[in-house]
């Protein structure tokens, strides 16, 4: 069985192994793929798995041995799902990736905006600390997460 990855980086710039699904045939792993190579890489492939590289209608149709369709991201909208359904191509997508690491970068975003870290740092950046009289440098209030209670809508 064939397996062509089109755009393996964005899930693994070489910090994984692809190990696991390489025991399942030939596995072709390409870092980024052009929309004018993927009939040509994907050419024998009975499974392809693709990130945000577009599958069209235009490329599934040139690929008859294409059974599998895999979207390493929670949705599948890069593939003409109607062209695949047409030719019984099953898709699937991962509706569980990366909660902790979404959760993480959520509560990232929320210190960085609540504490000012932007506005700090391009003021250093800009050489305003190196002019202070004192050793502190602050250009907002310095809050404090102690007591404070979170809402999120959504």
């Amino acid at each position: 069985m064939k397996i062509v990855v089109l755009d393996g980086y964005s899930l693994n710039p070489g910090d994984l192994s692809w190990h696991g699904l390489a025991q399942y045939g030939e596995l072709i792993v390409f870092d980024r793929t052009q929309a004018v190579d993927i009939v040509t890489r994907c050419q024998d492939a009975e499974i392809v798995i693709t990130n945000k590289t577009p599958l069209t209608a235009n490329e599934i149709n040139q690929l008859p041995k294409l059974q599998y369709i895999g979207v390493l991201a929670t949705g599948v909208n890069m593939v003409d799902l109607a062209a695949a359904t047409a030719k019984q191509i099953c898709v699937t997508n991962v509706p569980a990736y990366g909660p902790d690491a979404v959760a993480q970068m959520v509560f990232a975003h929320i210190l960085h905006h609540y504490s000012q870290v932007a506005l700090h740092h391009q003021a250093v950046q800009a050489g305003q600390w190196q002019q202070q009289d004192d050793f502190c440098f602050t250009l907002a209030p310095l809050n404090s997460l102690k007591g404070k209670k979170l809402g999120i809508v959504g």
